[in-house]
């Protein structure tokens, strides 16, 4: 481990960062990756500035490297990622007292257009569901994951990581370990309980090799988030309908409960949102989806 302050050269500070936030918090090896690059990229940058140490960074400075980005037609998303992994970085070195404030408070970067998430109309769901046979273990499988997902608004990964154990078929609920390890209880609709309940009965003693996982693949192992993706797109290409992802399915779950009257903050708990305004993009959708209906069907529209 590096002793670091604020005379040491921005590279070693941010290794430390990258460190910590491995040990501390909750964060995809794909995002620490990120952070790693990103700060590095910012480091050499700044080295051939004449600015090596922690204490060299300043407001100035952040802004020269936004506009540096900028000239060099980074995507907005990109300059928007690479400045906030500055903030974090300088933002933990606040909290380690290597400086006093940061001066990346203030920086400002690109903002985010936010694409209105994809939605399949209900009955488009519905027949994805039905897609796999019901007459062999793996298509009773699949029916049992697609249900869960459009069913009860899980994301891939939460589905992927379930145990047998954190079924309950006779309460009709589900206990999910989401973002940042924290758990959550959720219903499940009768259509996806049933699909469990003829999976776990029928279908997975037959591909179960060991362990807890409640979806197995054909050799008896987890499944992981890319067999779950590559299942729904076989499934789509034999019907030559329009591919979506695992998650148009949480987007459809959440955008079709606020469709049906739920109440937003109970969309967000179900979800596992920490935040209300994630949750609120859902809003936009329902909103959208009225309009066109409505542009559709009125004479006067």
């Amino acid at each position: 481990m590096t002793d670091v302050t604020a005379t040491s050269s921005i590279l070693d500070v941010s290794e430390e960062f990258v460190r910590a936030a491995a040990a501390e918090r909750d964060l995809s090896p794909h995002t620490l990756s990120a952070y790693r690059s990103d700060l590095k990229a910012f480091a050499e940058w700044a080295g051939r500035s004449g600015s090596r140490d922690l204490r060299d960074i300043d407001r100035t400075l952040l802004r020269r490297y936004v506009a540096f980005l900028a000239e060099r037609r980074y995507a907005r998303r990109s300059i928007a990622r690479k400045a906030s992994a500055l903030r974090s970085m300088l933002a933990w070195a606040v909290s380690r007292s290597l400086i006093d404030v940061s001066p990346a408070v203030d920086l400002n970067a690109p903002k985010l257009d936010q694409p209105l998430p994809r939605v399949m109309r209900a009955p488009d769901a519905a027949r994805l569901c039905e897609l796999p046979p019901a007459d062999e273990p793996i298509g009773v499988r699949d029916r049992a994951i697609l249900e869960l997902l459009y069913g009860s608004g899980l994301r891939v990964a939460e589905l992927c990581a379930l145990d047998v154990d954190d079924v309950d078929l006779r309460h009709s609920t589900v206990e999910v370990t989401g973002k940042g390890r924290k758990q959550r209880r959720i219903p499940v609709g009768r259509p996806a309980r049933d699909a469990i309940d003829r999976y776990v009965t029928h279908a997975r003693p037959e591909l179960w090799k060991e362990g807890p996982a409640l979806f197995v693949n054909r050799r008896g192992n987890r499944m992981g988030p890319r067999s779950v993706r590559m299942m729904i797109t076989t499934y789509l290409n034999a019907e030559r309908a329009p591919h979506i992802s695992p998650h148009t399915l949480r987007h459809s779950f959440a955008t079709h409960m606020l469709d049906g009257g739920a109440d937003l903050r109970a969309v967000q708990e179900l979800l596992g949102h920490e935040s209300l305004s994630t949750t609120q993009i859902y809003t936009h959708v329902s909103t959208e989806r009225l309009k066109a209906v409505y542009e559709q069907s009125h004479p006067r529209a």
